[in-house]
């Protein structure tokens, strides 16, 4: 668990013992109650205890019913918690009452997340990103709100002075949030930048996505691997969020055919608003996108409910009919390869630790981003050595010989140099 100063640094980590709460209204909810789990574990939260209770509705002072709030209550002090995490987000008010009943801390979903990606973030851009989260979180929810807001620096959820200045607060938080904003933009600005230099080089883009901890920065760093640059390699691990940060490498492969691979942030269930409005600024890079690999983990139980998930945001942020190639990973946890999901669209299966399947995701990739090169000979003129060398440096060249009027060269070119080398070409 993590803890703030009034700047909203991380000053130190701390354990605490918490019961997770959820309501269960008119679905099945073990899923989001698994990964809140997983969520409150990767902020430092030893979970003790689980309660989800049935209704109709939520409660608008408590969420839960009277009766729940009663033996929440009763867990609280047999079971030394000294944290209750709710599934679903709470309003102030909500908040305020249950931690006057409960004694202890009470905190939500989206907080959660938002410090995970507060303690996560490492580029000025995420930084920022998170921080206009948690301020678009905390503005509407001031009132209400003050006696966490009062504990400054006391843990999770807890950033601010507290109620007796609270338009003070509201003028500060606007005003932050309009600096934020233009800070935003700067850096949106220079990714624009760098976008229409790549997009001049006309080298296509592909974009990994999916659910957070499904190996997309496994599989940049095998790929990375297999164009033999392992110094570019980005950060991986075992847990959620590892990385937040946008990642961009080139990848060149065996053929000379060379390509950007973007990794985006991992994506989670109820991933808060004011998450992917604050983040619509790095993951608009899958808008630009040639082609998005979508990767599963294979290995989860419910794999099918993150593909929803990941298709869900997809969609959000604008990019849900963009051409995608379905990449189940981790295949080696596998042990019964028939139990592997079958789906109606075109499919891979992989393993980023093992490397397997990586041959046919390569020959994928080619035919759905280098589908309009075509075989073609040419014949350059020995005064054009420049052209040989684009050839040779930005094609494979499946022949090359060296004639009496110029160099012969069978190679596969782009739609592009098709129209520009035309006047080289040979019947």
């Amino acid at each position: 668990m993590i803890r703030f100063n009034e700047k909203n640094e991380i000053i130190q980590e701390e354990a605490y013992r918490g019961i997770l709460v959820g309501v269960q209204l008119n679905r099945d909810i073990s899923y989001y109650m698994k990964e809140l789990w997983g969520l409150s574990e990767a902020a430092g939260i030893e979970v003790i205890g689980e309660m989800v209770q049935n209704l109709e509705r939520p409660n608008t002072a408590t969420y839960i019913g009277k009766g729940k709030v009663e033996e929440l209550i009763e867990m609280c002090e047999n079971m030394q918690a000294d944290v209750v995490v709710f599934n679903d987000e709470l309003s102030g008010v909500q908040l305020r009452n249950l931690e006057e009943q409960l004694g202890v801390r009470v905190i939500d979903r989206t907080i959660l997340i938002l410090d995970i990606f507060a303690a996560r973030a490492t580029s000025r851009e995420g930084k920022l990103q998170v921080e206009l989260a948690q301020l678009q979180y905390r503005l509407p929810r001031l009132t209400g709100f003050g006696k966490s807001l009062s504990r400054l620096g006391g843990g999770i959820g807890t950033r601010g002075p507290g109620e007796k200045k609270l338009e003070t607060d509201r003028r500060h938080i606007n005003k932050r949030m309009d600096d934020v904003k233009r800070e935003i933009q700067e850096v949106k600005n220079n990714r624009n930048t760098q976008r229409a230099k790549r997009e001049r080089s006309n080298i296509p883009v592909v974009a990994l996505v999916g659910y957070t901890n499904s190996g997309k920065s496994a599989l940049m760093n095998r790929l990375l691997s297999q164009s033999e640059k392992e110094d570019k390699t980005v950060f991986e691990k075992n847990m959620l969020f590892a990385t937040l940060d946008t990642s961009q490498r080139s990848i060149k492969l065996d053929s000379n055919l060379e390509f950007i691979l973007i990794d985006t942030v991992g994506f989670v269930s109820k991933l808060p608003h004011t998450l992917v409005n604050a983040f619509k600024a790095t993951l608009e890079e899958v808008n630009y996108a040639d082609l998005l690999l979508h990767i599963v983990d294979s290995s989860y139980e419910a794999s099918d409910f993150h593909v929803d998930v990941t298709n869900h945001v997809l969609k959000e942020i604008g990019a849900g009919n963009k051409d995608k190639l379905l990449v189940y990973n981790k295949i080696d946890l596998i042990e019964e390869r028939s139990k592997l999901p079958l789906v109606g669209e075109q499919v891979v299966y992989i393993s980023a630790k093992t490397g397997e399947g990586f041959e046919e995701l390569i020959q994928q990739i080619k035919l759905r981003i280098f589908s309009d090169r075509q075989l073609v000979k040419l014949q350059i003129p020995y005064d054009r050595g420049d052209i040989s060398s684009y050839l040779c440096q930005k094609n494979k060249p499946i022949k090359m010989e060296y004639r009496e009027n110029g160099t012969y060269f069978e190679v596969e070119l782009s739609f592009e140099d098709q129209n520009r080398l035309r006047d080289y070409y040979m019947e």
